[in-house]
């Protein structure tokens, strides 16, 4: 956990107001760029716009698009002729990103770079490592999740460079979303990308919030009669990579309507990649009862095709039908390439079934035994049914509205779940009709069983650049010009501290936990802990155990807990280092006070000041290999 460098510490009134604000949607499928010039916008009235981005879409040839598909290509030298991959700002570079990288990726899936974003969270790798493509070969060069990101993120500044030469990228006010489950350390990679794309003046923004900032701009003051105090709205967003739940409570104080974000979902690696690879598999079924058989590399190049059909299918109600060729591997296996097709039929009944079957209220995710040893891999999430993680999170957030000041409406005492009135959907899966509609009747059903109302559907703005229009608008309201949503931090953190006792053999000392950031805390703020001192372990190896919870939010800064259940706290990531020890003995323990901030990105600093001493030593949940840690002079 460190604070990110050039951010701006006051962002809510920089020194130089910049013209734009400037939303950017990093999508594991799309990118997008959208802008509010705040000197043409006044109150309500907001002048907002999509950037078109300029990107390839064959070899030498430049189109704009809206979207930048989240995609990036590594020809070989001899691939490509001279100038085949030149853009307007750069008359060539070894790389392809966008449109052109998603469509010559699909033939040759072993050096195209996929679901970057899902990559840069996921602990288990080394997200600086040139792991990308993860099933590529040795001769394959080969990129990191995070140089990935770097890349998608720098095209979108050139392309707001390009079209807007007299308003450089870098003087404007940035804001970038990232899912609002993602954790300390994906927030942190996030931001160190785009600062080494080169942004300045950069917060970070939950895609959930950013779908409602996007809602409330568009209905330029109409969202008022759209909601009233004690609504609970529920934010679905089924994205290419994860799925996000959000809560935000319609709150009434002082006469005026307020937004507060109340809970959020565990992060679920459940999206749009995975009904890709489910319609490749049952494509390859289809096609080995029609007697053709292909390999593991026919089916990833397949799964790819099948992006495309499901994203045609999805975005055109009128077709039928979307073809796909599987490139041939030559004469052993299949001398030729093979032509099939996916169905609007075929679509439905895998999305519809697989992903979203009709569940009770008390359902929970599915599990099941592990095999041993497993590929390296992205984490999916096991249960594919979105329906059943919908129930399990409600379930779990029952309590979320109990103390919260001026919602006014208490959940019923014989609910068995958090009763949503409104739903808002974000996030391209949820374009298709059937699949909104299934999603909604669900809830419903389950809203009816607990004897509550049925919950109103909000009505979105496009859900492929929702996100973008509201992380730009959240820009304008940080100037004080636009309501806000309220919600700080979507966990409380805690700190492991080892208990002092006598060595028992076979025992490890009991481990408590101390609440450092309770849920909610503004991003930004400091929380002094109470005048509890603490030992801390100097010049010697030593280990630092993080933990959140997204339903514990009454526990204040400095609670220390003896017992938890293991659904109240998860375990983040555990660093190990060797703290300096100053002139000290090495293994000293020293008294210490600790603080912890919450910074501008939603990450968290703790600092330890030792007792009666100078010193300051500020222990990070880092990204990088090793802990940092710092003793100021």
């Amino acid at each position: 956990m460190n604070q990110t460098p050039n951010q701006n510490p006051a962002a809510d009134q920089p020194a130089a107001q910049p013209r734009y604000s400037l939303g950017l949607d990093l999508g594991t499928t799309h990118c997008a760029l959208s802008w509010v010039d705040t000197e043409a916008s006044d109150g309500e009235k907001v002048a907002q716009g999509v950037l078109q981005i300029p990107q390839l879409t064959g070899p030498g040839m430049v189109e704009d698009k809206p979207l930048l598909p989240s995609f990036l290509y590594l020809p070989h030298e001899s691939e490509l002729a001279p100038g085949d991959l030149g853009l307007p700002w750069a008359a060539s570079q070894p790389y392809a990103v966008g449109e052109f990288a998603r469509t010559r990726g699909a033939a040759t899936p072993i050096r195209l770079v996929a679901s970057a974003k899902s990559w840069l969270c996921h602990p288990g790798v080394d997200r600086r490592g040139t792991i990308l493509p993860a099933e590529a070969p040795a001769e394959v060069e080969r990129v990191s999740p995070l140089e990935a990101s770097v890349r998608y993120l720098s095209h979108l500044k050139a392309a707001w460079n390009q079209a807007h030469p007299e308003a450089p990228f870098e003087q404007q006010q940035i804001t970038v979303t990232i899912p609002a489950s993602f954790d300390p350390v994906a927030r942190e990679l996030t931001a160190e990308a785009a600062q080494a794309a080169g942004f300045q003046q950069l917060t970070l923004l939950e895609e959930p919030q950013a779908a409602l900032y996007s809602w409330i701009q568009q209905s330029a003051g109409g969202w008022r009669q759209s909601v009233r105090r004690g609504d609970l709205i529920l934010v679905v967003d089924v994205g290419g990579g994860t799925t996000d739940l959000s809560l935000i409570a319609v709150l009434e104080r002082e006469g005026e309507l307020e937004l507060h974000r109340v809970a959020v979902g565990e992060h679920i690696l459940l999206g749009g990649d995975n009904m890709d690879l489910a319609l490749a598999y049952g494509v390859t079924a289809k096609l080995a009862q029609q007697g053709s058989r292909l390999d593991a590399w026919q089916t990833r190049a397949l799964a790819h095709a099948c992006r495309g059909a499901k994203e045609a299918l999805l975005n055109d109600a009128t077709l039928d039908a979307v073809p796909v060729v599987v490139p041939s591997r030559g004469s052993k296996l299949i001398g030729g390439s093979i032509r099939t097709e996916v169905t609007r039929a075929e679509l439905s009944k895998l999305l519809l079934e697989g992903f979203f079957p009709p569940a009770q209220a008390s359902d929970q995710p599915l599990s099941r035994a592990r095999a041993g040893l497993t590929q390296l891999g992205l984490p999916y999430a096991q249960d594919a049914a979105v329906t059943r993680h919908l129930a399990a999170f409600l379930s779990r957030q029952l309590g979320a509205t109990e103390s919260l000041e001026g919602f006014g409406v208490p959940q019923p005492a014989a609910a068995t779940f958090l009763h949503p009135t409104a739903v808002l959907f974000n996030g391209g899966v949820l374009k298709s009709g059937l699949i909104a509609e299934r999603l909604l009747e669900v809830l419903n059903g389950w809203l009816v069983a607990d004897g509550a109302p049925a919950a109103r559907l909000l009505p979105g703005a496009d859900l492929d650049l929702a996100v973008a229009r509201g992380a730009a608008y959240y820009g304008y309201v940080r100037r004080g010009r636009g309501v806000r949503i309220r919600g700080g931090t979507a966990q409380s953190y805690y700190v492991g501290v080892e208990s002092s006792m006598p060595a028992i053999p076979g025992f490890e000392p009991p481990l408590q936990a101390l609440c450092l950031a309770p849920f909610g805390m503004e991003e930004g703020t400091e929380a002094p802990l109470p005048e509890q001192q603490f030992g801390l372990v100097v010049g010697e190896p030593v280990r630092f155990r993080f933990f959140g919870s997204s339903v514990r939010r009454q526990d204040p800064v400095g609670a220390l807990l003896d017992f938890w259940s293991p659904d109240e706290l998860q375990e983040l990531q555990e660093i190990e280092v060797s703290l300096p020890a100053e002139g000290r003995a090495p293994g000293e323990v020293v008294a210490v006070r600790l603080q912890a901030r919450v910074t501008e990105t939603g990450t968290i600093e703790l600092e330890a000041l030792p007792v009666g001493g100078h010193e300051r030593w500020k222990v990070e949940l880092d990204v990088r290999a090793e802990a940092s840690t710092q003793v100021p002079a």
